[in-house]
């Protein structure tokens, strides 16, 4: 057996092991960076809320509880 043939072998299946390795590596990081965007996006919606109170709905009269529905 050529002995460049068997270090090619070897640089290939080392080379293949490697980037298994790296992208599971990446996965990772990938997925904890979306986890940190997710917590930093719910924290950001529950500031909004806290800072800008909604307003009470109406319950009397015509204005804003009725639906036209021929609209």
């Amino acid at each position: 057996m050529d002995v460049a043939l068997s270090n090619s072998i070897v640089n290939t299946a080392t080379a293949l092991a490697s980037a298994k390795t790296s992208d599971a590596l990446n996965m990772v990081v990938l997925k904890k960076a979306i986890d940190i965007q997710a917590s930093s996006a719910a924290t950001l919606l529950d500031a909004m809320q806290q800072s800008m109170p909604q307003p009470a709905l109406a319950t009397s009269g015509s204005l804003g509880t009725q639906v036209n529905t021929f609209a």
